[in-house]
């Protein structure tokens, strides 16, 4: 039976101190493509929740995993947790409709959500339309949120409980991608799971014997100290994440299909004391981003900045350094780089997915809430941070056909150059920049303050 380790969430929540909460701003400061797209958020208190809503959701997201059932008593309370109109509840409520094992249930509990918001029901995916109104509001969570939410999930599946931890991580906008963790140990990545599997070591074979791969494949090209290697597209979809050598430099590559970003991350060069991280996929989300953990020490990553969130790591300031991953097809990057190696065919589990203009084709599948209007969701950007700290996203396509016509491409620091039918970013000295490819929508929300190459 599912027990916290205190007595009360109640208790605990009504007596949580107001700092490290940030209020959102007020609606008449929130950009207007949000106002536009969302109408303004209701009236949010600030401070504690009172001991009255404490007790309602304390028999809606306790007792209920006690009982393991929804009954009288937890529709009672969610009618409370309503009447009570403090609309920060609902972002409990969004985490619990992410589980919903029943149409009727969740029918319930996005009645109530869209009450406490004052927004009307548009579409059948409750969960992803109401939770876009919280995340775009930037809807603040209240003193002792993740209690509860650690409740709902590990309520659910108990193998995240040594990972929802405070941290610098806004744990109101994680949610479940749909998998479980990844949690087998160092290479042994051939042993089943009911998991996305990450690939340790990977058997790789030269370009002059991959036979497998199709001259259009696509591949993510990596090179480090003048080794290359691809990895497939077809590979990183079923197992997103690869923990690999590569030029004497120990790296972590996780692939978010959701994202359309591949990214090449240094996993050594670390402080003395500190374990290279084995990087593997939670099952957990941040705004349609995989959210990666090191096996070692249990220590969240933000898997686009590269930076540990929780754990030990977190506490340390670990900051991964990037590599640059160039998007492009296999004959091409073949052909220009001949003596690059690819992982082994073994590791498609025989599946050759196309989540990208599949699953993913008509937008974000998992709620993101506003996106910068400037580009369309799914644009192709390569996305690198200047010298100076500031981050740049160049449009794909119009950067390809400038290249490729002779221009030059050169903002700040950062000079744009072709490289095996792909884009890397290097500076002045010709340093790689560490890019990758990205759709806008991943990029400018983790990149909030990003220019825009215009051309």
């Amino acid at each position: 039976m599912f027990r916290l380790p205190f007595t009360s969430l109640a208790l605990a929540a009504s007596l949580a101190l107001t700092g490290g909460f940030a209020q959102p701003a007020p609606a008449q400061d929130l950009p207007d493509y949000v106002i536009d797209a969302f109408g303004s958020p209701p009236e949010i208190p600030e401070g504690p929740i009172t001991p009255d809503l404490a007790a309602a959701l304390d028999v809606t997201f306790v007792d209920f995993f006690d009982a393991r059932q929804w009954g009288p008593d937890q529709q009672v309370a969610l009618e409370q947790i309503v009447q009570a109109g403090d609309p920060r509840a609902a972002w409990l409520l969004s985490d619990m409709m992410r589980f919903t094992y029943n149409t009727e249930f969740d029918l319930e509990l996005a009645v109530a959500t869209s009450r406490l918001l004052g927004v009307d029901i548009r579409t059948l995916n409750h969960w992803g339309e109401l939770t876009d109104y919280l995340i775009a509001w930037d809807m603040p969570s209240f003193p002792g949120y993740l209690d509860y939410k650690r409740a709902i999930f590990t309520g659910f599946i108990r193998d995240w409980e040594d990972l929802m931890v405070e941290g610098d991580i806004d744990w109101r906008l994680v949610s479940w991608g749909g998998v479980l963790i990844d949690a087998r140990p160092y290479n042994l990545t051939d042993a089943r799971c009911r998991c996305i599997p990450a690939v340790d070591n990977p058997e790789v074979v030269p370009a002059s014997d991959a036979t497998w791969p199709a001259d259009d494949d696509i591949v993510f090209g990596v090179e480090v100290n003048g080794e290359y290697r691809a990895y497939p597209r077809q590979i990183m979809e079923v197992r997103e994440m690869v923990n690999d050598t590569l030029g004497g430099r120990d790296l972590a590559i996780p692939y978010c299909t959701l994202c359309g970003a591949a990214q090449a991350w240094f996993t050594d060069d670390l402080p003395v004391g500190v374990e290279r991280p084995v990087m593997r996929t939670s099952g957990l989300l941040i705004r349609s981003n995989k959210v990666m953990y090191d096996l070692r020490t249990n220590s969240i990553f933000d898997t686009f900045l590269g930076h540990a969130v929780t754990g030990p790591l977190a506490e340390i300031g670990l900051q991964l350094d990037q590599a640059t991953v160039v998007t492009t097809d296999w004959g091409t990057w073949r052909r220009a780089h001949p003596e690059t190696t690819v992982m082994a065919e073994r590791y498609a589990l025989g599946r050759n997915p196309d989540f990208r203009n599949g699953r993913d084709a008509d937008g974000p599948i998992f709620p993101v809430g506003d996106v910068d209007p400037r580009l369309p969701v799914h644009e192709d950007v390569i996305g690198v941070i200047a010298p100076s700290g500031t981050p740049w996203a160049f449009p794909r396509v119009a950067a390809m056909a400038a290249l490729l016509a002779g221009e030059e491409i050169v903002v700040e620091s950062i000079r744009l150059e072709l490289d095996a039918g792909g884009v890397r970013a290097v500076d002045v000295d010709g340093a790689d920049l560490g890019s990758h490819e990205a759709f806008w929508f991943a990029w400018s929300q983790f990149h909030p303050t990003t220019n825009l190459w215009d051309g």
